[in-house]
């Protein structure tokens, strides 16, 4: 095997160019090695790691080749909290309207977009919201209406490049509450229209079932708990929830997992 043809397996090896499932991969690495001198591999896969690196690729090339490629370009994480009591209030209006911004490639956090909404029907927020969200009144007082939260979310799209045709992206929620009821019902309420990239989203509890086979009747906390991973920050605040939803899509998609819609088109 000539030292040539050793170096161009390796790198694509290295690469994910070769394409190889996540267990064949260590047999491929294996099976190259063998028909190389010894030390030959460790060399060559040294100096490919270097090249790649001087080209700007480093660890966003090892975190694209350790899973398979997504359907989307970028994640929309959202995850709102409301206005809420018992026995429930009606209208029930959004006061927490957060977004991560997830690298379809890499899995990892690009962006955040986080507001708190002035609910205008029901102002007041009631204990049980207040220790249920965390969300105390002095952080909705005075703060942007829907509408206006809205518009921003609209410029943050076009800021990070959103808007754009050619750019696939969908948002993802833990359920199909948010994007659902609660956005359209709130919008048909105060007569604002819904965008339409708000139309389609993956919802997470589904996608967990898919990958994992068992429905994660507790949400978030069973999801954490199914793949061994620790609760970020408190439960129900809609940005410590986002957190946790990008964490666990990251965890399944470095398990192989693919993303797909999950809700019916409008």
């Amino acid at each position: 095997v000539s030292d040539a043809f050793g170096c161009s397996m390796i790198a694509l090896l290295h690469t994910g160019a070769a394409k190889f499932p996540p267990n064949i991969l260590p047999r491929a690495r294996q099976a190259v090695c063998s028909l190389l001198p010894a030390g030959v591999f460790k060399g060559y896969s040294s100096i490919v790691s270097r090249k790649l690196a001087s080209h700007g690729f480093g660890a966003s090339m090892a975190a694209m080749s350790s899973f398979p490629p997504q359907r989307y370009h970028y994640f929309l994480v959202l995850d709102f909290e409301a206005t809420c009591d018992k026995p429930q209030i009606h209208p029930q209006e959004i006061i927490e309207f957060p977004i991560l911004k997830l690298n379809g490639r890499t899995m990892e956090i690009e962006s955040t977009f986080h507001m708190y909404v002035q609910p205008v029907v029901h102002p007041q927020l009631t204990p049980f919201c207040t220790e249920l969200t965390g969300i105390i009144q002095g952080m909705v007082d005075g703060q942007p209406s829907l509408q206006q939260v809205l518009e921003r979310v609209d410029e943050w799209m076009a800021k990070e490049g959103l808007l754009d045709p050619s750019v696939k992206s969908i948002f993802v929620t833990c359920g199909d509450w948010d994007l659902k009821v609660m956005l359209p019902g709130q919008c048909q309420y105060l007569g604002l229209p819904v965008a339409d990239y708000f139309k389609q989203w993956i919802n997470l509890k589904k996608a967990y079932s898919f990958a994992m086979g068992s429905w994660p009747k507790n949400g978030l906390l069973d999801m954490n708990k199914g793949l061994n991973l620790q609760h970020i920050g408190r439960p129900h605040s809609g940005i410590d929830d986002c957190k946790n939803i990008a964490n666990i899509m990251k965890t399944l998609a470095h398990r192989g997992f693919i993303f797909k819609q999950t809700s019916k088109p409008f």
